[in-house]
């Protein structure tokens, strides 16, 4: 099952038929080439749109080949109808419990699955008109619907439904993004399944669903189905849930998400999937018993693979293999005159991290430092990421376990959100903020929040890393009462109030009585 049949975006309903127009109009015709390229970009997903905007604002002549849906990912098949979801299933569960606030709703409450993702596709469908075809057009880049594909060391080949383009180029910037990963499990392929790709042209709430895969994108799927009212069974290989986060704070979560009616089978082994009338059955060993569940939809979250295929790489002399594009540090192939950015050569497959990412090519490919001296690296990039979850886990910079690895001592503060005012009159109380501090120093290396608005509060740590400012400067920075995000400065008060030594506090005592003399 694909999202798009051609540049029809499943369903066809009003708001995809717009979509569809802004991100892969039918009616396009591609530009004849007019001598070199300054850049040419494969892949309109986040990378690539940064890219050449960026490169048609310093006045650069930019080639944008794009043979899917501008926006890639995100808009179409990740961030953005995710989080509407995502939102829709919080108000779903805020309305369960709303009588704790003193309402009482009387009667039967119509919950209406189709309403919610009619609201996400007319929300995508308003929001795609920043990365459409005709808008980055108007900013001066020449814009390809079509195949992209190199047939040289500066030239790349353009597959559109009028014909071929060969298109020139000084440099290049390779941005084809990833796709979901599917594991080899017995029987999916006959079963059929689900992706990010497709799960959003859901028109009708599965009532059972199969996750597999607990990391970020399982999790916000499996909680948000569990509170439209699917009845969900997640499977993970690992123990527990989001493994590359601290365990006390995804273990937060993985309470609130079976509190919340979410079936978690994890060390799970052995998975087998058969299609039978009931519909499809999954068979795994978890903890040492064997579980056998019957769902009507399989969702598939276990990562993400490069789009690698098809580009011609070899062509261009550009190294690759099964985890991307092979990059240094300022993102230049083993063709010197090609970049790459985004999830097609990025460990973090993040919007925030192809957005960044674009941004240091267009730097070195488009102002070159001789011998490198000067230019931007990825290696300085500071990458906070969030998990949408319910409370959300959001982290930048390194964990405990990072800086042991390392070498580096350090001291870890941790300040739960039940000590916080806000959060207790939110009702919102599960969670903490932790900090790591360089021993000997007040340098923040790393921090984790848990909380309901982890996202919007992490970037506080992430501006003071950027900046080095340090964990004195957060503890002397005045936040308004009552807020949530106080909870930032009070877990570096604990490093403050560390630090006061018993033989200071002495010292101070004698002071204050000679002063009363």
């Amino acid at each position: 099952m694909s999202l798009h049949e051609g540049s029809i975006v499943l369903p066809d309903d009003e708001y995809n038929r717009q979509l569809a127009a802004n991100v892969h109009p039918l009616d396009w015709v591609n530009p004849q080439p007019d001598g070199r390229y300054n850049i040419v970009i494969i892949g309109a997903g986040t990378a690539g749109l940064i890219t050449a905007v960026i490169a048609a604002s310093l006045g650069a002549k930019v080639a944008l080949i794009e043979k899917h849906l501008m926006g890639g990912d995100c808009l179409n098949v990740g961030c953005v109808p995710s989080k509407g979801m995502i939102r829709a299933a919080r108000a779903w569960a805020d309305l369960r419990h709303v009588s704790e606030f003193g309402a009482h709703i009387a009667g039967d409450v119509k919950y209406d699955f189709g309403s919610v993702m009619a609201r996400m596709r007319k929300l995508r469908a308003r929001i795609s008109h920043n990365d459409s075809a005709h808008r980055y057009a108007k900013l001066g880049v020449d814009v390809y619907i079509g195949s992209g594909r190199f047939i040289g060391h500066d030239s790349i080949q353009v597959e559109g439904s009028a014909g071929n383009r060969m298109l020139a180029f000084a440099k290049a910037a390779v941005c084809a993004g990833a796709r979901a990963s599917v594991p080899p499990i017995p029987g999916l392929w006959e079963a059929d399944y689900l992706t990010n790709e497709t799960v959003f042209s859901l028109t009708a709430l599965p009532r059972r669903l199969g996750v597999i895969g607990a990391g970020p994108i399982g999790c916000e799927m499996a909680q948000s189905f569990a509170r439209f009212g699917s009845e969900v069974y997640l499977i993970e290989a690992m123990h527990g849930i989001l493994p590359s986060e601290d365990r006390d704070a995804a273990q937060i979560v993985q309470q609130r998400m079976q509190q919340g009616g979410v079936h978690l089978l994890c060390c799970g082994n052995d998975l087998k999937v058969q299609k039978t009338e009931a519909g499809k059955r999954l068979t795994v060993e978890s903890h040492g018993q064997s579980h056998e569940v019957v769902v009507d939809e399989i969702l598939i979250a276990v990562g993400r693979s490069p789009n690698v295929e098809g580009l011609g790489l070899e062509a261009a002399g550009i190294k690759y293999d099964r985890t991307g594009v092979a990059v240094n540090a300022r993102l230049q192939t083993s063709n010197s005159n090609v970049f790459a950015a985004g999830d097609i050569c990025s460990r973090h497959k993040f919007t925030h991290a192809a957005d960044a990412m674009a941004q240091i090519v267009i730097q070195n490919a488009l102002f070159p430092h001789p011998f490198g001296l000067g230019c931007a690296s990825v290696e300085s990039l500071i990458m906070p990421w969030c998990t949408f979850t319910d409370p959300e886990i959001a982290h930048v910079g390194m964990h405990e376990k990072d800086a042991k690895e390392k070498g580096i001592q350090v001291e870890t503060y941790t300040y739960k959100l039940d000590e916080v005012d806000r959060a207790i009159l939110d009702g919102e109380d599960e969670g903490f903020a932790r900090v790591h501090i360089r021993k000997g120093t007040d340098k923040i290396l790393g921090a984790t929040i848990v909380a309901a608005h982890a996202g919007e509060m992490i970037g506080e740590f992430s501006v003071a890393m950027k900046a080095g400012a340090g964990a004195r400067t957060l503890a002397g920075t005045i936040h308004p009462y009552p807020t949530q995000a106080e909870v930032c400065k009070k877990v570096v008060n604990l490093w403050r109030k560390a630090h006061f030594s018993p033989s200071m506090k002495t010292l101070l005592t004698k002071l204050f009585a000679w002063m009363r003399r």
